[in-house]
Protein backbone atom coordinates (compact mmCIF):
# COMPACT_ATOMS: atom_id res chain seq x y z
CA UNK A 1 0.00 0.00 0.00
CA UNK A 2 1.38 3.59 -0.69
CA UNK A 3 -0.68 5.19 2.14
CA UNK A 4 -3.26 5.26 4.53
CA UNK A 5 -7.22 4.08 3.81
CA UNK A 6 -9.12 6.64 3.87
CA UNK A 7 -12.54 6.51 6.40
CA UNK A 8 -14.47 9.14 5.10
CA UNK A 9 -17.62 8.44 3.59
CA UNK A 10 -18.11 7.36 0.31
CA UNK A 11 -14.29 6.68 0.15
CA UNK A 12 -12.26 3.67 -1.58
CA UNK A 13 -14.11 1.15 1.23
CA UNK A 14 -17.24 1.04 -0.43
CA UNK A 15 -15.36 -1.21 -3.19
CA UNK A 16 -13.32 -3.09 -0.29
CA UNK A 17 -14.55 -5.42 2.02
CA UNK A 18 -16.87 -3.42 5.28
CA UNK A 19 -19.29 -4.03 7.92
CA UNK A 20 -22.63 -2.54 7.44
CA UNK A 21 -25.82 -1.86 9.43
CA UNK A 22 -28.66 -3.43 7.68
CA UNK A 23 -30.92 -1.02 6.57
CA UNK A 24 -34.45 -0.75 6.33
CA UNK A 25 -36.02 -2.27 2.79
CA UNK A 26 -38.94 -1.66 1.27
CA UNK A 27 -41.85 -4.29 1.98
CA UNK A 28 -41.50 -6.62 -1.11
CA UNK A 29 -44.22 -7.34 -3.52
CA UNK A 30 -46.48 -10.53 -2.57
CA UNK A 31 -43.79 -13.42 -3.43
CA UNK A 32 -45.02 -17.31 -3.13
CA UNK A 33 -43.40 -19.23 -0.23
CA UNK A 34 -41.24 -21.10 -2.06
CA UNK A 35 -39.31 -17.60 -3.61
CA UNK A 36 -36.79 -17.10 -1.13
CA UNK A 37 -34.69 -14.61 -0.75
CA UNK A 38 -32.02 -15.35 -2.63
CA UNK A 39 -29.94 -12.14 -2.24
CA UNK A 40 -28.72 -13.38 1.34
CA UNK A 41 -24.83 -15.11 0.93
CA UNK A 42 -25.47 -18.92 1.70
CA UNK A 43 -22.95 -21.75 0.88
CA UNK A 44 -24.11 -24.61 -0.68
CA UNK A 45 -22.46 -28.32 -1.68
CA UNK A 46 -22.79 -28.95 -5.19
CA UNK A 47 -25.64 -30.80 -6.48
CA UNK A 48 -25.64 -34.62 -8.23
CA UNK A 49 -29.28 -34.04 -9.61
CA UNK A 50 -32.74 -32.43 -8.52
CA UNK A 51 -33.47 -31.93 -5.21
CA UNK A 52 -36.93 -34.14 -5.14
CA UNK A 53 -38.18 -32.69 -1.72
CA UNK A 54 -38.31 -28.87 -3.14
CA UNK A 55 -39.55 -30.04 -6.52
CA UNK A 56 -42.44 -31.71 -4.98
CA UNK A 57 -43.00 -29.27 -2.81
CA UNK A 58 -43.09 -26.49 -5.55
CA UNK A 59 -45.63 -29.00 -7.32
CA UNK A 60 -47.96 -28.90 -4.96
CA UNK A 61 -48.17 -25.25 -4.29
CA UNK A 62 -48.46 -25.15 -7.76
CA UNK A 63 -50.91 -27.89 -8.58
CA UNK A 64 -54.12 -26.20 -9.54
CA UNK A 65 -52.05 -24.28 -12.17
CA UNK A 66 -50.21 -26.66 -13.71
CA UNK A 67 -52.65 -29.09 -13.70
CA UNK A 68 -54.49 -27.66 -16.46
CA UNK A 69 -51.55 -27.59 -18.69
CA UNK A 70 -51.38 -29.62 -22.03
CA UNK A 71 -48.21 -29.04 -22.65
CA UNK A 72 -44.62 -28.46 -20.26
CA UNK A 73 -44.26 -25.33 -22.11
CA UNK A 74 -47.28 -23.64 -20.50
CA UNK A 75 -45.73 -24.74 -16.88
CA UNK A 76 -42.57 -23.13 -18.12
CA UNK A 77 -44.77 -19.73 -18.55
CA UNK A 78 -46.35 -19.88 -15.64
CA UNK A 79 -43.08 -20.15 -13.40
CA UNK A 80 -41.63 -17.46 -15.51
CA UNK A 81 -44.25 -15.17 -14.51
CA UNK A 82 -43.65 -16.32 -11.27
CA UNK A 83 -40.48 -14.85 -11.35
CA UNK A 84 -38.26 -18.18 -10.66
CA UNK A 85 -34.75 -17.00 -11.93
CA UNK A 86 -31.89 -19.32 -13.46
CA UNK A 87 -29.73 -19.01 -10.32
CA UNK A 88 -32.94 -19.95 -8.17
CA UNK A 89 -33.83 -22.98 -10.48
CA UNK A 90 -30.29 -24.29 -10.24
CA UNK A 91 -29.26 -23.92 -6.53
CA UNK A 92 -32.72 -24.60 -5.04
CA UNK A 93 -34.51 -27.13 -7.22
CA UNK A 94 -31.50 -28.73 -8.77
CA UNK A 95 -32.66 -28.56 -12.27
CA UNK A 96 -29.68 -26.82 -15.17
CA UNK A 97 -32.73 -24.46 -16.76
CA UNK A 98 -36.39 -23.40 -16.58
CA UNK A 99 -37.70 -25.86 -18.78
CA UNK A 100 -36.05 -28.70 -16.94
CA UNK A 101 -38.01 -27.69 -14.21
CA UNK A 102 -41.00 -27.32 -15.97
CA UNK A 103 -40.61 -30.67 -17.64
CA UNK A 104 -40.55 -32.30 -14.43
CA UNK A 105 -43.20 -30.51 -12.44
CA UNK A 106 -45.64 -31.20 -15.48
CA UNK A 107 -44.61 -35.09 -15.17
CA UNK A 108 -45.43 -34.81 -11.49
CA UNK A 109 -48.98 -33.47 -11.40
CA UNK A 110 -51.64 -35.46 -12.98
CA UNK A 111 -53.72 -33.44 -15.32
CA UNK A 112 -57.04 -31.97 -14.37
CA UNK A 113 -58.91 -30.23 -17.08
CA UNK A 114 -62.34 -28.69 -15.50
CA UNK A 115 -65.37 -28.34 -16.96
CA UNK A 116 -66.34 -25.23 -18.72
CA UNK A 117 -68.80 -23.33 -16.89
CA UNK A 118 -72.69 -24.27 -17.93
CA UNK A 119 -73.83 -22.05 -20.95
CA UNK A 120 -77.32 -20.77 -21.09
CA UNK A 121 -80.07 -23.37 -22.35
CA UNK A 122 -80.28 -21.95 -25.97
CA UNK A 123 -83.74 -23.90 -26.58
CA UNK A 124 -85.42 -22.90 -23.08
CA UNK A 125 -89.41 -22.27 -23.96
CA UNK A 126 -91.51 -19.63 -22.66
CA UNK A 127 -93.93 -21.70 -20.79
CA UNK A 128 -96.89 -19.08 -20.60
CA UNK A 129 -96.58 -18.54 -24.37
CA UNK A 130 -96.87 -22.28 -25.32
CA UNK A 131 -99.55 -22.69 -22.77
CA UNK A 132 -101.22 -19.69 -24.49
CA UNK A 133 -101.45 -21.01 -28.22
CA UNK A 134 -102.65 -24.15 -26.75
CA UNK A 135 -105.52 -22.35 -25.83
CA UNK A 136 -105.86 -20.10 -28.09
CA UNK A 137 -105.85 -22.93 -30.91
CA UNK A 138 -109.11 -23.81 -29.47
CA UNK A 139 -111.02 -20.65 -28.28
CA UNK A 140 -112.60 -20.19 -31.73
CA UNK A 141 -114.57 -23.19 -31.19
CA UNK A 142 -116.46 -21.34 -28.72
CA UNK A 143 -118.04 -19.50 -32.02
CA UNK A 144 -119.86 -22.64 -33.29
CA UNK A 145 -120.94 -23.00 -29.63
CA UNK A 146 -122.79 -19.31 -29.46
CA UNK A 147 -123.58 -19.47 -33.54
CA UNK A 148 -125.10 -23.28 -33.36
CA UNK A 149 -128.99 -22.00 -32.92
CA UNK A 150 -128.40 -20.07 -36.19
CA UNK A 151 -127.62 -22.16 -38.48
CA UNK A 152 -128.19 -26.01 -39.74
CA UNK A 153 -124.99 -27.61 -38.90
CA UNK A 154 -125.78 -30.75 -40.88
CA UNK A 155 -126.17 -29.16 -43.56
CA UNK A 156 -123.57 -26.04 -43.36
CA UNK A 157 -120.41 -28.41 -41.83
CA UNK A 158 -119.22 -30.29 -45.30
CA UNK A 159 -118.58 -26.57 -46.57
CA UNK A 160 -117.28 -25.24 -43.25
CA UNK A 161 -114.95 -28.44 -42.78
CA UNK A 162 -113.47 -28.20 -46.96
CA UNK A 163 -112.68 -24.23 -46.22
CA UNK A 164 -111.24 -25.22 -42.93
CA UNK A 165 -108.83 -28.02 -44.17
CA UNK A 166 -107.87 -25.58 -47.56
CA UNK A 167 -107.12 -22.40 -44.61
CA UNK A 168 -105.06 -24.82 -41.89
CA UNK A 169 -102.73 -26.35 -45.21
CA UNK A 170 -102.29 -23.19 -46.41
CA UNK A 171 -101.81 -21.50 -43.34
CA UNK A 172 -99.15 -24.17 -42.77
CA UNK A 173 -97.36 -23.57 -45.69
CA UNK A 174 -97.51 -19.79 -45.36
CA UNK A 175 -96.46 -19.78 -41.42
CA UNK A 176 -93.02 -21.54 -42.68
CA UNK A 177 -92.24 -19.63 -45.64
CA UNK A 178 -92.94 -16.49 -42.98
CA UNK A 179 -90.34 -18.03 -40.59
CA UNK A 180 -88.08 -18.27 -43.60
CA UNK A 181 -88.66 -14.58 -45.04
CA UNK A 182 -87.98 -13.96 -40.61
CA UNK A 183 -84.57 -14.52 -41.49
CA UNK A 184 -83.84 -11.79 -44.05
CA UNK A 185 -86.00 -9.50 -41.65
CA UNK A 186 -89.25 -8.85 -39.88
CA UNK A 187 -90.22 -6.42 -43.39
CA UNK A 188 -89.89 -9.20 -45.67
CA UNK A 189 -91.90 -11.33 -43.15
CA UNK A 190 -94.48 -8.98 -42.99
CA UNK A 191 -95.05 -8.39 -46.17
CA UNK A 192 -95.15 -12.35 -47.48
CA UNK A 193 -97.96 -12.69 -44.56
CA UNK A 194 -99.84 -9.47 -46.02
CA UNK A 195 -99.85 -10.69 -49.43
CA UNK A 196 -100.57 -14.53 -48.42
CA UNK A 197 -103.23 -14.35 -45.38
CA UNK A 198 -105.71 -12.57 -48.00
CA UNK A 199 -105.17 -15.55 -50.80
CA UNK A 200 -105.57 -18.48 -48.54
CA UNK A 201 -108.91 -16.81 -47.37
CA UNK A 202 -110.59 -16.53 -50.63
CA UNK A 203 -109.53 -19.94 -52.05
CA UNK A 204 -110.76 -21.11 -48.60
CA UNK A 205 -114.20 -19.76 -49.34
CA UNK A 206 -114.00 -20.54 -52.63
CA UNK A 207 -113.40 -23.72 -52.15
CA UNK A 208 -116.63 -23.42 -49.31
CA UNK A 209 -118.94 -22.02 -52.53
CA UNK A 210 -117.86 -25.28 -54.50
CA UNK A 211 -119.29 -27.68 -52.00
CA UNK A 212 -122.21 -25.73 -50.66
CA UNK A 213 -123.04 -23.85 -54.05
CA UNK A 214 -123.48 -20.63 -52.43
CA UNK A 215 -126.09 -19.29 -49.52
CA UNK A 216 -125.48 -18.05 -46.62
CA UNK A 217 -123.02 -20.87 -45.67
CA UNK A 218 -120.38 -18.84 -47.80
CA UNK A 219 -120.38 -15.73 -45.76
CA UNK A 220 -120.22 -18.23 -42.37
CA UNK A 221 -117.28 -19.78 -44.09
CA UNK A 222 -115.93 -16.39 -45.42
CA UNK A 223 -115.91 -15.51 -41.73
CA UNK A 224 -114.28 -18.49 -40.74
CA UNK A 225 -111.46 -18.11 -43.55
CA UNK A 226 -111.03 -14.58 -42.13
CA UNK A 227 -110.32 -15.49 -38.92
CA UNK A 228 -108.25 -18.19 -39.73
CA UNK A 229 -105.87 -16.08 -41.79
CA UNK A 230 -105.88 -13.42 -39.66
CA UNK A 231 -104.87 -15.44 -36.29
CA UNK A 232 -101.96 -17.49 -38.64
CA UNK A 233 -100.52 -14.13 -39.39
CA UNK A 234 -101.18 -13.08 -35.21
CA UNK A 235 -99.36 -16.65 -34.28
CA UNK A 236 -96.40 -16.38 -36.53
CA UNK A 237 -95.45 -12.98 -35.28
CA UNK A 238 -95.60 -13.96 -31.71
CA UNK A 239 -98.52 -12.00 -30.89
CA UNK A 240 -100.73 -14.02 -29.21
CA UNK A 241 -101.95 -11.57 -26.27
CA UNK A 242 -103.04 -9.77 -28.52
CA UNK A 243 -105.07 -12.50 -30.51
CA UNK A 244 -106.35 -13.60 -26.87
CA UNK A 245 -107.73 -9.98 -26.26
CA UNK A 246 -109.35 -9.54 -29.55
CA UNK A 247 -111.41 -13.23 -28.62
CA UNK A 248 -112.34 -11.71 -25.39
CA UNK A 249 -116.27 -10.82 -26.38
CA UNK A 250 -116.40 -14.46 -27.75
CA UNK A 251 -115.00 -15.74 -24.26
CA UNK A 252 -117.23 -13.38 -22.47
CA UNK A 253 -120.22 -14.63 -24.57
CA UNK A 254 -119.51 -18.02 -24.09
CA UNK A 255 -118.72 -17.69 -20.73
CA UNK A 256 -122.53 -16.63 -19.66
CA UNK A 257 -124.43 -18.88 -21.71
CA UNK A 258 -125.08 -21.59 -18.98
CA UNK A 259 -126.69 -19.06 -16.80
CA UNK A 260 -128.11 -16.56 -19.41
CA UNK A 261 -129.73 -17.10 -22.73
CA UNK A 262 -128.20 -14.12 -24.80
CA UNK A 263 -130.44 -13.85 -27.77
CA UNK A 264 -130.23 -13.88 -31.41
CA UNK A 265 -128.11 -10.77 -31.90
CA UNK A 266 -125.39 -11.25 -29.39
CA UNK A 267 -125.38 -14.79 -30.79
CA UNK A 268 -124.15 -13.75 -33.44
CA UNK A 269 -122.96 -9.84 -32.72
CA UNK A 270 -120.03 -10.93 -30.66
CA UNK A 271 -118.45 -13.70 -32.98
CA UNK A 272 -118.06 -10.72 -35.49
CA UNK A 273 -117.37 -8.46 -32.82
CA UNK A 274 -114.43 -10.99 -31.77
CA UNK A 275 -113.45 -11.16 -35.91
CA UNK A 276 -113.38 -7.15 -36.33
CA UNK A 277 -111.23 -7.28 -33.56
CA UNK A 278 -108.90 -9.92 -34.67
CA UNK A 279 -108.71 -8.36 -38.18
CA UNK A 280 -107.88 -4.79 -36.55
CA UNK A 281 -105.59 -5.95 -34.50
CA UNK A 282 -103.41 -7.87 -37.54
CA UNK A 283 -103.93 -4.66 -39.47
CA UNK A 284 -101.91 -3.01 -37.32
CA UNK A 285 -99.37 -5.23 -36.88
CA UNK A 286 -98.74 -5.83 -40.32
CA UNK A 287 -98.72 -2.11 -40.34
CA UNK A 288 -95.19 -2.11 -37.74
CA UNK A 289 -93.74 -4.66 -39.83
CA UNK A 290 -94.21 -2.79 -42.35
CA UNK A 291 -92.60 0.38 -41.00
CA UNK A 292 -89.10 -1.77 -39.93
CA UNK A 293 -86.40 -0.53 -42.86
CA UNK A 294 -86.43 -3.26 -45.77
CA UNK A 295 -83.25 -5.57 -46.16
CA UNK A 296 -81.83 -4.87 -49.57
CA UNK A 297 -80.48 -8.03 -51.43
CA UNK A 298 -82.35 -10.66 -49.12
CA UNK A 299 -82.05 -14.23 -50.54
CA UNK A 300 -85.71 -15.04 -51.35
CA UNK A 301 -86.58 -19.28 -50.49
CA UNK A 302 -88.22 -20.72 -52.78
CA UNK A 303 -92.25 -21.67 -53.10
CA UNK A 304 -91.45 -25.09 -53.04
CA UNK A 305 -89.76 -25.60 -49.93
CA UNK A 306 -92.85 -24.79 -48.08
CA UNK A 307 -95.24 -27.50 -50.25
CA UNK A 308 -94.33 -30.38 -47.67
CA UNK A 309 -94.98 -27.87 -44.82
CA UNK A 310 -99.21 -27.54 -46.46
CA UNK A 311 -99.37 -30.98 -47.30
CA UNK A 312 -98.34 -31.83 -43.96
CA UNK A 313 -101.12 -29.09 -42.62
CA UNK A 314 -103.97 -31.04 -44.90
CA UNK A 315 -102.84 -34.48 -43.60
CA UNK A 316 -103.13 -33.70 -40.38
CA UNK A 317 -106.53 -31.95 -40.60
CA UNK A 318 -108.14 -34.71 -42.48
CA UNK A 319 -106.20 -37.20 -39.40
CA UNK A 320 -108.14 -35.00 -36.62
CA UNK A 321 -111.70 -34.83 -38.94
CA UNK A 322 -111.82 -38.41 -38.95
CA UNK A 323 -111.07 -38.99 -35.37
CA UNK A 324 -113.63 -35.80 -34.26
CA UNK A 325 -116.75 -37.48 -36.05
CA UNK A 326 -116.31 -40.13 -33.73
CA UNK A 327 -115.05 -38.57 -30.76
CA UNK A 328 -116.09 -34.95 -31.15
CA UNK A 329 -114.37 -33.82 -27.55
CA UNK A 330 -111.04 -35.76 -28.51
CA UNK A 331 -110.40 -33.04 -30.80
CA UNK A 332 -111.05 -30.46 -28.33
CA UNK A 333 -108.22 -32.24 -26.08
CA UNK A 334 -105.63 -32.76 -28.97
CA UNK A 335 -106.25 -29.13 -29.94
CA UNK A 336 -105.33 -27.80 -26.29
CA UNK A 337 -102.39 -30.27 -26.04
CA UNK A 338 -100.66 -28.65 -28.80
CA UNK A 339 -99.54 -25.84 -26.49
CA UNK A 340 -97.72 -28.54 -24.76
CA UNK A 341 -97.27 -30.16 -27.71
CA UNK A 342 -94.69 -26.91 -28.93
CA UNK A 343 -93.51 -26.61 -25.53
CA UNK A 344 -92.15 -30.11 -25.70
CA UNK A 345 -90.29 -29.60 -29.14
CA UNK A 346 -88.14 -27.02 -27.27
CA UNK A 347 -87.28 -29.44 -24.84
CA UNK A 348 -86.09 -31.58 -26.76
CA UNK A 349 -83.62 -29.42 -28.21
CA UNK A 350 -82.42 -28.14 -25.47
CA UNK A 351 -81.99 -32.02 -24.07
CA UNK A 352 -80.43 -33.02 -27.31
CA UNK A 353 -77.79 -29.71 -26.96
CA UNK A 354 -77.10 -31.14 -23.47
CA UNK A 355 -76.65 -34.96 -24.85
CA UNK A 356 -73.91 -33.54 -27.21
CA UNK A 357 -72.40 -31.94 -23.74
CA UNK A 358 -72.33 -35.05 -22.06
CA UNK A 359 -71.36 -37.95 -24.36
CA UNK A 360 -68.18 -38.75 -26.30
CA UNK A 361 -69.30 -41.49 -28.54
CA UNK A 362 -71.73 -41.55 -31.46
CA UNK A 363 -73.30 -44.90 -29.78
CA UNK A 364 -73.52 -43.03 -26.55
CA UNK A 365 -74.92 -40.04 -28.07
CA UNK A 366 -77.55 -42.37 -30.00
CA UNK A 367 -78.70 -44.02 -26.71
CA UNK A 368 -79.33 -40.96 -24.99
CA UNK A 369 -81.00 -39.51 -28.14
CA UNK A 370 -82.87 -42.56 -27.91
CA UNK A 371 -84.01 -41.91 -23.98
CA UNK A 372 -84.90 -38.28 -25.11
CA UNK A 373 -87.18 -39.20 -27.82
CA UNK A 374 -88.95 -41.50 -25.82
CA UNK A 375 -89.23 -39.19 -22.65
CA UNK A 376 -90.37 -36.15 -24.09
CA UNK A 377 -93.40 -38.87 -26.54
CA UNK A 378 -94.18 -40.00 -22.69
CA UNK A 379 -94.72 -36.86 -20.88
CA UNK A 380 -96.77 -35.35 -24.33
CA UNK A 381 -98.99 -39.03 -24.56
CA UNK A 382 -99.49 -39.24 -20.38
CA UNK A 383 -101.87 -36.53 -20.02
CA UNK A 384 -104.09 -37.27 -22.98
CA UNK A 385 -104.95 -40.67 -21.33
CA UNK A 386 -107.09 -39.06 -18.30
CA UNK A 387 -108.41 -36.96 -20.66
CA UNK A 388 -109.50 -39.40 -23.20
CA UNK A 389 -111.36 -41.67 -20.54
CA UNK A 390 -112.29 -38.34 -18.63
CA UNK A 391 -114.37 -37.47 -22.59
CA UNK A 392 -115.33 -40.87 -23.58
CA UNK A 393 -112.52 -41.07 -26.26
CA UNK A 394 -111.14 -44.04 -26.91
CA UNK A 395 -107.77 -43.94 -25.75
CA UNK A 396 -105.79 -45.98 -28.67
CA UNK A 397 -106.58 -43.69 -31.29
CA UNK A 398 -105.65 -40.40 -29.35
CA UNK A 399 -102.85 -41.65 -28.52
CA UNK A 400 -101.64 -42.91 -31.50
CA UNK A 401 -102.76 -39.96 -33.42
CA UNK A 402 -100.66 -37.46 -31.16
CA UNK A 403 -97.87 -39.58 -31.53
CA UNK A 404 -98.03 -39.37 -35.02
CA UNK A 405 -98.60 -35.51 -35.24
CA UNK A 406 -95.83 -34.87 -32.57
CA UNK A 407 -93.39 -37.33 -34.41
CA UNK A 408 -93.85 -35.40 -37.35
CA UNK A 409 -94.12 -31.92 -36.22
CA UNK A 410 -90.29 -33.32 -34.74
CA UNK A 411 -89.15 -34.06 -37.33
CA UNK A 412 -90.32 -30.73 -39.53
CA UNK A 413 -88.55 -28.34 -36.88
CA UNK A 414 -84.94 -30.31 -38.33
CA UNK A 415 -86.08 -29.65 -41.82
CA UNK A 416 -86.73 -32.85 -42.82
CA UNK A 417 -90.38 -31.95 -43.81
CA UNK A 418 -91.02 -34.40 -46.95
CA UNK A 419 -90.70 -37.66 -44.53
CA UNK A 420 -93.22 -36.52 -42.05
CA UNK A 421 -95.66 -35.16 -44.75
CA UNK A 422 -95.61 -38.26 -46.84
CA UNK A 423 -96.14 -40.77 -43.71
CA UNK A 424 -98.87 -38.56 -42.84
CA UNK A 425 -100.62 -38.41 -46.05
CA UNK A 426 -100.64 -41.57 -46.93
CA UNK A 427 -101.96 -42.25 -43.18
CA UNK A 428 -104.68 -39.75 -44.06
CA UNK A 429 -105.25 -41.09 -47.07
CA UNK A 430 -106.00 -44.74 -46.14
CA UNK A 431 -107.83 -43.98 -43.36
CA UNK A 432 -109.93 -41.34 -45.23
CA UNK A 433 -110.40 -44.18 -47.78
CA UNK A 434 -111.90 -46.69 -45.30
CA UNK A 435 -114.10 -44.28 -43.79
CA UNK A 436 -115.32 -42.57 -46.79
CA UNK A 437 -116.10 -45.95 -48.91
CA UNK A 438 -117.23 -47.65 -45.65
CA UNK A 439 -114.90 -50.80 -45.67
CA UNK A 440 -114.67 -53.25 -43.87
CA UNK A 441 -112.74 -52.58 -40.36
CA UNK A 442 -113.12 -48.87 -40.76
CA UNK A 443 -113.16 -48.32 -37.09
CA UNK A 444 -109.65 -49.52 -37.27
CA UNK A 445 -107.88 -48.06 -40.09
CA UNK A 446 -107.52 -44.67 -38.09
CA UNK A 447 -105.95 -46.40 -35.23
CA UNK A 448 -103.62 -48.86 -37.59
CA UNK A 449 -102.72 -46.40 -39.89
CA UNK A 450 -102.08 -43.73 -36.93
CA UNK A 451 -99.31 -46.23 -35.30
CA UNK A 452 -97.90 -47.42 -38.24
CA UNK A 453 -97.36 -43.65 -39.08
CA UNK A 454 -96.08 -43.01 -35.64
CA UNK A 455 -93.65 -45.86 -35.65
CA UNK A 456 -92.07 -44.54 -38.97
CA UNK A 457 -91.58 -41.34 -37.91
CA UNK A 458 -90.22 -42.13 -34.48
CA UNK A 459 -87.94 -44.60 -36.34
CA UNK A 460 -86.95 -41.84 -38.60
CA UNK A 461 -86.58 -39.82 -36.03
CA UNK A 462 -84.26 -41.47 -34.56
CA UNK A 463 -82.02 -42.56 -37.54
CA UNK A 464 -81.58 -38.55 -38.38
CA UNK A 465 -81.45 -36.73 -34.83
CA UNK A 466 -79.39 -40.37 -33.60
CA UNK A 467 -76.49 -38.23 -34.81
CA UNK A 468 -74.81 -35.35 -33.45
CA UNK A 469 -74.70 -33.32 -36.43
CA UNK A 470 -78.56 -32.22 -36.51
CA UNK A 471 -77.93 -30.67 -33.20
CA UNK A 472 -74.59 -28.94 -33.96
Amino acid sequence: MSGPISLEPGGSEQDTLALRLAEPRPAPRRRPRWALDDTTLTIRLPRRGPDEDAVSELAAELADRIGPAVHPYEVAALLESEGLSAALINERYGHPNLFSLASALYERVPRTFPEPAPAADPWRPDTVRCLLRGVLFALPGLAYLLTAPLWNAAGHAPALIVAGLVSWAWGQALGHRAHLRMATGRHEAGRTLLLGAPVGAVLATGAAALVSGGGRVVLAAAAQSLYLAAAGVLLVLARERLLLAALSPLIAGAAVLPWWEPGRLLRAGLPLLALAATLAVTGWVLWRTRSVPAVTGGHRPRVLWSLPYGLFGLAAGVLVLLEGREEPYAVIVLTVSMGPAEWLLYRYRGLSVGALRATATPAAFLLRSAGILALCLLLYLAPLLPAALLTGAAPAALLLLAATLWTALLLQAFGAAWPSAALCLTAATVAGAFSLFHLPGAGLALPLCCGAAALCLAAGALVLLGRPAPHG
